[in-house]
């Protein structure tokens, strides 16, 4: 699987696959991290992209002692399904 990217000036995490690009975008507010948006194109969902990205974002979060506010739909699916994570949540 590709290694996760972080471009901060950009607020997103990406992977380059195939060609292709799956991202997390986000925003820092203050001591919050807002994730705003979670992409895979279609070509290369099912295959733990999503997750693989949400999983950064949440452990730069916690390195940062930053709280994450999950805009995404599915960074709050993934949230929910992953108690190791819960004390992040705003």
């Amino acid at each position: 699987m590709p290694d996760v990217q972080h471009d901060p000036a950009a607020g997103k995490f990406f992977l380059d696959k195939d060609g292709q690009q799956a991202e997390l975008e986000y925003r820092r507010h203050g001591a919050q991290m807002v994730i705003t948006h979670t992409f895979v194109p279609d070509a290369l969902r099912n295959r733990g992209l999503a997750s693989e990205l949400v999983r950064a974002a949440l452990d730069l979060a916690r390195n940062e002692g930053l709280k994450v506010v999950p805009v995404c739909s599915y960074s709050a699916d993934f949230l929910q399904r992953h108690p190791e994570y819960a004390d992040l949540r705003a």
